[in-house]
């Protein structure tokens, strides 16, 4: 496994080492340890989710809030995806940056995701699934979002606005400079 820090520098982009034979292939998806020396600190990942979705689907920015903050290992099982990660942390140099990451079945990146970021992703294959590891559970109380095309982040999400398929929950969600619970 290879770690490699974006221009975000604690958004890791993981590339994994495939081992081809006349069978077929094996790939080595996760370990623990390896991460935790890339990241410097314990990483303990309670929640495996995995979602499937059809092209032009945008799903996203989406957080969580203490006490459910949340870190994601983020993986492409099937097709590919534009995945985006947005730096909500008030206190970082990269506070309102955002980062754009073709993640796909074919390269079989990962992306490593801390805790004070927003996360979405939109579909660029017919159909795309992922699967993400989560290090704290589920809360709806806790769920937040930035609404998909804030004029402030500027993020391109490969498609025209008209195509797009979108949940009514992900079209209500705030403005970056509108939320209130910034991480610090």
């Amino acid at each position: 496994m290879k770690f490699t820090p974006q221009l975000i520098p604690d958004i890791l982009l993981i590339e994994l080492t495939v081992y081809h034979d006349e069978r077929g292939n094996f790939i080595e998806t996760f370990r623990q340890d390896l991460l935790e020396k890339a990241v410097g600190y314990k990483v303990n990942f309670v929640q495996e989710n995995e979602s499937r979705s059809i092209r032009g689907v945008i799903r996203g920015l989406h957080y969580q809030v203490q006490p459910f903050a949340q870190s994601k290992l983020i993986r492409v099982i099937k097709g590919s995806v534009l995945d985006v990660v947005v730096d909500i942390r008030k206190s970082s140099n990269t506070f309102g940056q955002h980062i754009a990451i073709e993640l796909n079945e074919k390269n079989m990146y990962q992306l490593f995701i801390p805790q004070g970021f927003a996360h979405g992703f939109v579909v660029l294959s017919e159909e795309a699934i992922l699967s993400y590891k989560v290090d704290n559970f589920y809360s709806p109380k806790s769920e937040r979002g930035i609404v998909y095309d804030d004029q402030n982040l500027n993020i391109d999400w490969h498609f025209p606005k008209k195509v797009l398929k979108i949940s009514e929950k992900d079209k209500s969600h705030s403005n970056f400079f509108d939320i209130c619970d910034y991480f610090e």
